[in-house]
């Protein structure tokens, strides 16, 4: 069914609606949509169970978040112990050890687990998978690729180093790789370890 254009009256009143949603309340949404997520799958995950599980309208989930998709990828991103753009330690090493140390092993095992579970939905889903690019995957790339270059203008990484471009393949590389060749997920210990074995060689730091 077509949609009929907000008038001012409405917009003031969705702006309104939005601005009521706290954080704390957020955080129990996108909490629900990843017990969903857990229980029954992307496939299977609706809105309706959504808005039922967070007594919620189904409404106030498509103003504040605009689809299943978006509202899956945020939710990820919600999970997140801080963005890497935060980060700025005045070191190459002291920004990855920061990193390292604010990551959570029980989260990073679960979400491991998830983003598994989503991968046949991803092929099958070019929505999703725009989403996760847009609001999970690339900010945290871009953040990454700030945090190289300023260790480029420090001098830590030379200009030309051929591994620059390569270091987001390396780390999602890993998160890929440890459960299939050792069926576990990355903790704290693996990721320190595989930062100064593999990152900062090919980094020549």
């Amino acid at each position: 069914m077509m949609e009929m254009a907000e008038t001012p009256e409405i917009s003031e009143e969705v702006s309104s609606r939005r601005s009521r949603i706290t954080p704390e309340r957020e955080a129990e949404l996108h909490g629900a949509v990843l017990d969903l997520l857990r229980e029954v799958g992307y496939e299977a995950l609706t809105m309706d169970a959504v808005a039922a599980r967070t007594k919620s309208s189904k409404a106030t989930l498509y103003r504040q978040w605009g689809s299943k998709p978006e509202l899956v990828a945020k939710a990820l991103r919600c999970t997140q112990p801080v963005s890497l753009r935060e980060i700025d330690t005045g070191s190459l090493r002291g920004d990855f050890e920061l990193m390292v140390q604010h990551s959570d092993d029980a989260q990073m095992a679960k979400d491991t687990a998830l983003l598994r579970g989503l991968a046949h939905a991803v092929h099958e889903s070019p929505e999703l998978h725009k989403a996760l690019r847009d609001l999970l995957v690339d900010p945290e790339i871009t953040g990454l690729q700030v945090m190289l270059r300023r260790a480029v203008d420090r001098g830590e990484i030379a200009p030309d180093c051929p591994a620059l471009s390569f270091v987001p393949h390396m780390l999602i590389g890993a998160f890929i790789a440890l459960p299939l060749i050792e069926d576990r997920s990355v903790d704290r210990a693996f990721l320190g370890q595989f930062i100064d074995a593999v990152v900062f060689p090919a980094l020549g730091v």
